[in-house]
């Protein structure tokens, strides 16, 4: 969760009440957020500094006043910064209403523009802009206004991977605007608290040495083409996601904020905008508007933002009072998701609401998401509780449970055991056990974010290989089993796949111990009672295997009413040679479900 410092004076100020540290803890709590810590900044700065709490020139201009640091929901955007914070439990408390947000027309009559080439869909495809007219910074205004930049980027923007914020003076530049991409070495300019020009490529150098911006230079610094804002004059105003141009860069003197937000996800860079100028538009002249800029897409598409994503929501009462259990009426219901800044009238029949959910709101994407507020603006500690009609034992999965005994057989007979992942790469799962990949035999992860995720597996094999390898001085004979599950294409299932959950018995040794796996087969199949073939279907009978994995002519497949169930051999040598693995090893891997009918 997020963490936001807060002056308390100055959050006291806004609040219009004074509150002892007890009662303002209570208050967060009823609110749904906590206070996590009491502090100043100078004891802040001496902890970081490793330093007592004395006095020390290190920190002898920090200031003494209280911050109270509140642990704030990971999707609460509009709670990261002393605005939201403030304005959300003023309207909690009653004492202000939920503000209004609207668009301005500029008084010129002519709005600002944007025009997106087709080169930008290359690196960063989308931008969203808006226009905070006639702003009134403050020492402390200024700051947050920076600090919530700061925490959007490492949330709901992904460190800049996302959403990147340009804000920007626009008394210093002059539109209409351009969104492109160019070589690095055609875009040149001054970057933010520099006095010397760079080139983009030069930047990169430059910045690989910067403690902050260095984090975020992999995101473009591969790409052929960087992305880059401009204004009519050709002045940089952003190379986004890395720095701003110190020419527009904003200041305490600032009262026209142009702000841009590029972006790989349209949709987040749209809930970005909404908050920056949700959350500063109330020092606006005219508070709570904001002037709209027209974007031209690629495709010469008009687009003005900010669109403020306003939605209507029809919430039923009876399953909101079912979700949290609680009995409120209509009425009751709507006052409680005003206080939540939900505006909410009643709907047409007499077991609906109209629940208006506005730009700072994002968080509402479902109706239980509303139930959740009725439930924190009703108080959790003012549910009744009540003994459920029914009651049930616990007790484990009969899968679990089956599992765990073949577990204990198998270490009784020796071996140890092991946990390997169940993600793994495309070559491990198929070519380096000499399997070819028929695009239906494993499910295949769609963006891997590295070659050892690719797949999830469909066979406890190369796992068990793999760790044998990467442990091959370790003593013979190696004796290891892994009880675990592997994922299974099925088109009937609801999503396409099912788990399978398996038995894997390997033997390493200076020979083969073929027989050593198949005893392991015959013991768990005498503990789970299970016979050979004798004429019945209750029994199990071996059967000739040919697979490329295990060598030819020692391998068999393990048949139970006609189906494989399982499958042993020894390990082809081209196999062991992918894994490292320099003696003979014999598998035994076997499914678990279809045995636990004869338990």
């Amino acid at each position: 969760m997020p963490t936001v410092n807060l002056n308390r004076d100055e959050l006291f100020a806004r609040l219009g009440k004074t509150y002892t540290e007890d009662e303002f803890d209570e208050l967060c709590f009823e609110f749904g957020i906590e206070l996590d810590e009491v502090t100043s900044e100078s004891a802040m700065k001496s902890k970081f500094l490793g330093q007592d709490g004395d006095k020390t020139s290190a920190n002898a201009d920090e200031s003494d006043d209280v911050i109270y640091k509140i642990d704030i929901p990971a999707n609460r955007y509009d709670l990261l910064c002393l605005e939201g914070i403030s304005r959300a439990l003023n309207v909690f408390r009653g004492t202000t209403p939920t503000p209004t947000f609207r668009a301005r027309e500029p008084s010129s009559g002519t709005r600002e523009r944007m025009t997106v080439k087709p080169s930008a869909m290359l690196v960063r495809p989308f931008v969203v802009c808006a226009v905070l007219r006639g702003l009134k910074f403050t020492k402390e205004r200024y700051e947050s206004f920076i600090d919530l930049q700061d925490k959007l980027h490492q949330n709901i923007c992904r460190r800049r991977s996302l959403v990147a914020i340009g804000t920007h003076d626009l008394g210093k530049i002059k539109g209409p605007f351009t969104y492109e991409a160019q070589l690095p070495e055609e875009i040149e300019f001054v970057p933010l608290k520099q006095e010397k020009s760079f080139n983009a490529r030069d930047l990169m150098e430059f910045y690989k040495g910067d403690q902050k911006l260095k984090h975020f230079l992999h995101i473009i610094e591969d790409s052929a083409v960087f992305p880059v804002v401009k204004d009519s004059e050709g002045t940089v105003l952003s190379l986004p996601p890395i720095i701003n141009g110190a020419k527009s860069a904003i200041s305490l003197d600032t009262t026209d904020v142009f702000i841009e937000c590029t972006a790989t996800d349209l949709n987040k860079a749209k809930i970005v905008l909404n908050t920056m100028v949700t959350m500063f538009s109330e020092y606006c002249a005219e508070p709570f508007t904001v002037e709209p800029v027209d974007v031209v897409d690629c495709t010469g598409k008009e687009t003005t933002y900010p669109d403020f994503m306003t939605r209507f929501v029809d919430a039923d009462v009876d399953y909101i009072n079912k979700r949290i259990g609680t009995s409120i009426d209509r009425q009751t219901m709507a006052a409680l998701l005003c206080r939540m800044q939900l505006p909410t009238k009643l709907g047409a029949d007499e077991t609906t609401l109209r629940v208006e959910v506005p730009p700072t709101r994002s968080d509402i994407l479902h109706p239980c998401d509303i139930a959740e507020d009725v439930a924190i603006a009703h108080g959790y500690n003012n549910i009744a509780r009540t003994v459920p009609n029914t009651y049930t034992i616990a007790s484990q999965q009969p899968i679990n449970k089956f599992s765990d005994a073949v577990r204990g057989e198998v270490a009784r007979s020796g071996f140890s055991e092991v946990l390997t992942w169940i993600l793994c790469s495309h070559d491990d799962n198929f070519a380096n056990v000499l399997r070819e990949d028929d695009g239906n035999s494993a499910a295949i992860v769609a963006n891997p974010s590295s070659l050892d995720v690719q797949v999830a597996r469909n066979s406890l094999l190369p796992g068990a290989l793999k760790a044998l390898g990467a442990n091959k001085d370790a003593p013979l004979p190696a004796k290891l089993f892994e009880v675990g599950d592997v994922v299974v294409l099925d088109p009937e299932a609801d999503v396409g796949a099912r788990n399978s959950r398996r038995l894997l018995v390997l033997y390493s040794n200076v020979q083969s111990g073929f027989e050593v796996v198949q005893g392991v087969l015959d013991r768990v199949m005498q503990v789970v009672g299970i016979a050979k073939f004798d004429g019945s279907d209750f029994g199990y009978q071996l059967q000739e295997s040919n697979e490329p994995t295990y060598f030819p002519g020692r391998q068999a497949r393990v048949m139970r009413n006609g189906k494989k169930i399982g499958v042993f051999g020894i390990v082809h040598p081209d196999v062991c040679a992918k894994f490292d693995i320099v003696s003979p090893t014999s598998v035994l891997e076997l499914e678990l479900e279809p045995l636990m009918a004869s338990v």
